[in-house]
């Protein structure tokens, strides 16, 4: 019996974990998964929850997603031994394994940035990437007076990057309903040197930003928050004050990575790109967040990479070679507020463009381009991500990225 362990029963991991199962013998392969938590959290819901009335139902049981013949086991990983191949939990129990994959994600760490956490947390300085930020910041913003509204980005890579450009399009649309918008000074602060990482999408989501008088200040990588001024201060001393700070803290990988020395600076596993297969340890993948992959930390690249992943694991323990190639391929809907949204798609060596995706001119999506038909796509992905994405079912998209339907700005648009 050769024995598959899978730590974390996020996204990738349960997708993984699924997929896996539908294509290994049950009376060959042991699949064990384990998650410190016995609850699922779907977690593009949390931008959303600053808005809505009433808090959504984001939480489903772990055990209900992964399929019959997976174990899971709920407990906190202690350790990980890579040498003998066992994962040590923090109760004293031993797990063995044959091959492993990671898969324990990304979080936040306020932790990391001096003056973020302390009295002022969730009271002037909020967070919206934990189910707990997201409620206390909409409260936050329901009993707002007005002032300057600052949202901020410490580093990258975070979790989602377009999310916070989303939370500052929905927070100036939601004081515009309120009929306060003049009320509020909304600031953008990032590291970056634009609004997104790649240049031509940076111009489409920096001029929506001038649209809705929203200020962006770039380069601003902050060394402490001084929270009795309420102030954000950088390394190179430039200081923005704020009366209400909605911050993204650096994010990091699982600790017991970097203390076990697979992960980097950041507790993220070197993979390669094409594969996810450990750069260390071959018998070791990483899948979703918990990898080094130089493209977005998101959804869809856990979805399209643990398609490519699952072919190459089975041509790996079957001792061939891996003959599938992750290209990097990442999608994402950016809701603009107005019940409007645009998408983007691009992969390592394509940045997003404008076009229509994903059938060319049938579209029926618009790229880097506002509609509501993105928005609506935004929404009914929540469906999609319970129903078929984790349970492993293909989706009518394709894994690698297509240049069909997509052009660049000044080329002649055939019909």
């Amino acid at each position: 019996m050769r024995r598959l362990v899978i730590l974390g029963a996020g996204t990738a991991g349960t997708m993984v974990a699924n997929k896996l199962r539908r294509r290994l013998a049950l009376d060959e392969w042991q699949i064990t998964v384990i998650d410190r938590d016995p609850e699922h959290l779907y977690q593009p819901g949390l931008l959303f929850v600053p808005f809505e009335p009433e808090p959504p139902d984001l939480l489903k049981s772990r055990r209900g997603l992964l399929r019959r013949g997976i174990q899971l086991l709920i407990g906190e990983v202690g350790a990980l031994d890579t040498e003998n191949k066992t994962v040590r939990l923090a109760d004293g129990g031993v797990v063995g394994y044959d091959y492993l994959v990671i898969a324990t994600g990304t979080s936040p760490r306020p932790d990391q940035t001096p003056g973020m956490l302390g009295p002022q947390w969730h009271r002037s300085i909020h967070d919206f990437y934990t189910y707990d930020g997201a409620l206390a910041v909409r409260d936050a913003l329901q009993s707002f007076p007005g002032g300057r509204l600052v949202v901020h980005v410490v580093d990258q890579p975070i979790k989602c990057p377009v999310a916070p450009l989303e939370f500052t399009f929905l927070a100036e649309a939601f004081f515009r309903r309120r009929g306060m918008r003049d009320q509020v000074e909304i600031v953008y602060v990032t590291p970056l040197d634009g609004a997104f990482t790649k240049p031509v999408a940076s111009r489409f989501l920096g001029r929506l930003l001038d649209e809705r008088k929203i200020a962006v200040e770039t380069d601003f990588l902050v060394e402490r928050i001084d929270a009795e001024r309420k102030t954000l201060v950088s390394y190179d001393e430039r200081e923005i004050g704020y009366d209400l700070l909605v911050t993204v803290p650096l994010n990091m990988g699982a600790d017991f990575l970097g203390d076990s020395g697979l992960g980097d600076e950041l507790n993220y596993v070197p993979v390669d790109k094409r594969t996810l297969q450990s750069i260390a340890h071959p018998d070791v993948f990483a899948v979703g967040d918990a990898n080094d992959l130089p493209t977005s930390k998101a959804g869809s690249v856990a979805h399209f990479s643990s398609e490519i992943f699952v072919e190459n694991f089975l041509q790996y323990v079957d001792g061939r070679a891996m003959t599938h190639r992750f290209d990097g391929h990442a999608n994402c809907f950016v809701e603009t507020g107005d019940g409007k949204g645009l998408l983007i798609d691009f992969n390592y060596d394509t940045e997003p463009l404008p076009g229509r995706y994903p059938l060319g001119r049938l579209g029926p999506l618009s790229l880097l381009r506002e509609t509501k038909a993105n928005h609506w796509g935004k929404l009914a992905f929540r469906w999609i991500y319970w129903h078929l994405l984790l349970p492993g079912r293909r989706l009518p998209v394709p894994n690698k990225m297509s240049m069909t339907g997509k052009h660049r700005p000044g080329e002649e648009v055939r019909p």
